[in-house]
């Protein structure tokens, strides 16, 4: 009778038996580590502005999944930023409904863009547009790296597994920013902007997403989201 009371309940035991060696594993992997490694918040965000401010360059994207309608500006970036400063890639804008690719390659302090149904690059001033010289992202004054330091009221979240191989403690943190900090990115930005940063155990910023009214307060408020595929990245970016 106990055997066969036992056959009957195996499949259920060994599953309860699996779910508790999981559970096991994940809090000897994440909770009995401090990704903080006794660090205040904000000296964790110092950290990663200098990994950000020293680093030779950069592969990152940058997207709103939540623009409103009838908003044109920039959809969407991805590229590389180099130290000289440069940069090169593309840009999304909303036109007339629809979406626009724009190759753009910034060096030396100026722009150059090959708009849509054309086959050739030429300066262009971003400003016109509303966003920055791409290029000024990776600046320690007006780039990713200076929203760190502006950022209030941070508070550590969750920490867990990530990366390519799941060999990384991913830790979240939360804050707000003012304006005046993130008009360095975007000019029209208004009011204060919720942000939660994603930091490796490398303190190497890997996500930012930040939340306001970047059109201004009497627009509808959206997220962009910065992710930061690769850090040390040397290439030579030359005008087009």
């Amino acid at each position: 009778m106990l055997s066969s009371h036992l056959g009957r309940n195996l499949p259920r035991l060994a599953f309860a038996l699996i779910a508790l060696l999981a559970a096991l594993l994940v809090l000897t992997a994440c909770g009995g580590e401090d990704p903080a490694k006794g660090r205040t918040p904000q000296q964790v965000l110092a950290a990663a502005q200098n990994h950000l401010d020293e680093t030779s360059g950069i592969n990152f994207s940058l997207a709103s999944d939540d623009l409103p309608e009838g908003i044109t500006t920039l959809k969407a970036a991805t590229g590389t930023l180099t130290r000289q400063p440069a940069f090169e890639g593309r840009l999304t804008v909303p036109v007339m409904g629809a979406e626009a690719q724009v190759e753009v390659v910034s060096v030396d302090g100026v722009v150059y863009a090959k708009l849509p149904f054309t086959t050739s690059f030429q300066e262009l001033d971003p400003a016109k547009y509303g966003v920055p010289d791409p290029a000024a992202l990776i600046a320690p004054q007006t780039g990713i790296s200076s929203l760190l330091p502006a950022t209030e009221d941070v508070k550590i979240g969750k920490s867990v597994r990530g990366g390519a191989d799941n060999d990384e403690i991913l830790s979240t943190y939360t804050g707000t920013l003012p304006a005046t900090a993130v008009q360095k990115i975007l000019a029209g930005a208004e009011g204060e902007f919720d942000v939660t940063y994603i930091i490796n155990d490398a303190d190497e910023l890997t996500e930012a997403t930040i939340t306001g009214h970047f059109s201004g307060e009497g627009e509808a408020a959206y997220s962009y989201t910065l992710d930061v595929t690769e850090y040390g990245v040397e290439k030579e970016i030359a005008k087009p």
